[in-house]
């Protein structure tokens, strides 16, 4: 019995270790409280305003909303905005962007509008520090080239942005790199959703590789809130926990709660 007690203890505390984020870091975002974050600018994808498009992320600024948009490289190693890791939903082509030099990505249109896939560059220009960014740096596996890119650029922007992505290697390469950066876990339940199996999301759904990379803030589905590594993250250690992506009033009236910053698409939300 007691060799039993002995092992769940040194298990529980285990547990308390691999989810463990870094602490201490509460200050650093008190500048990114107070507004929701828009999901890949305040966009339309049916108007000239389309997602991770220079019109979105001016719409948003202009209304006053952080922004959270997507980072990745192209074969020619540019850093350009842009969610899918393939181009056929936004673009209708076939391929990668990282298959694609940036001309040969200026050929091919976001959806039905005329605009195209902008550089990070172009972006930060916009955006020019007026409202706070949230930045997801898109690694497929294990090619963490995309970091020290967009690490030159944001370390020359004079606007507040923290940088986050579902790829735990990438955290590991700021927590060496640049420790000094605010950085995010996305995650989401993997399993729940039936879309994803195997041990490795075992781990990133449950947060058990925070020891390696101790983040400064959680990103989580709202829909699955009540995992418990997350909620642990926020509760016991009191770590930032950001919700994506909120797409009603109702579901951030559910969220409000059980999380600090809030990503929305698909509605407007009151300041």
């Amino acid at each position: 019995m007691y060799v039993i007690l002995i092992a769940a203890a040194a298990a529980a505390v285990l547990y308390l270790l691999a989810i463990k984020p870094r602490l201490g870091r509460q200050k650093g975002w008190e500048p990114f409280r107070g507004i929701y974050y828009a999901h890949r600018g305040l966009h339309d994808n049916g108007t000239g305003a389309p997602e991770n498009s220079l019109p979105a992320f001016k719409k948003a600024v202009k209304a006053g909303y952080g922004i959270e948009m997507d980072v990745q490289l192209t074969k020619d190693n540019i850093p350009v905005v842009f969610h899918d890791f393939t181009l056929e939903r936004v673009c209708g082509r076939e391929g990668k962007v990282c298959e694609h030099t940036y001309e040969e990505l200026r050929e091919f249109n976001l959806f039905e509008s005329g605009e195209k896939i902008p550089k990070l560059e172009e972006v930060l220009e916009a955006v020019n520090g007026k409202v706070p960014l949230i930045v997801e740096l898109k690694v497929e596996w294990m090619d963490l080239s995309l970091c020290p890119a967009v690490d030159r650029m944001l370390r020359e922007y004079k606007g507040l942005y923290c940088i986050e992505s579902f790829n735990p290697l990438v955290l590991a390469w700021y927590r060496r790199y640049h420790n000094d950066v605010l950085r995010g876990q996305l995650s989401d339940g993997f399993l729940k959703s039936g879309e994803f199996k195997g041990f490795i999301y075992v781990l990133l759904q449950n947060l058990l590789l925070n020891w390696m990379t101790k983040p400064d803030f959680v990103a989580y589905n709202h829909k699955y809130e009540k995992c418990l590594s997350r909620r642990l993250c926020r509760k016991l250690y009191h770590n930032l926990a950001v919700a994506w992506t909120i797409r009603s009033s109702s579901e951030l009236a559910q969220a409000v709660d059980k999380f600090d910053l809030f990503i929305f698409d698909s509605f407007t939300p009151q300041m």
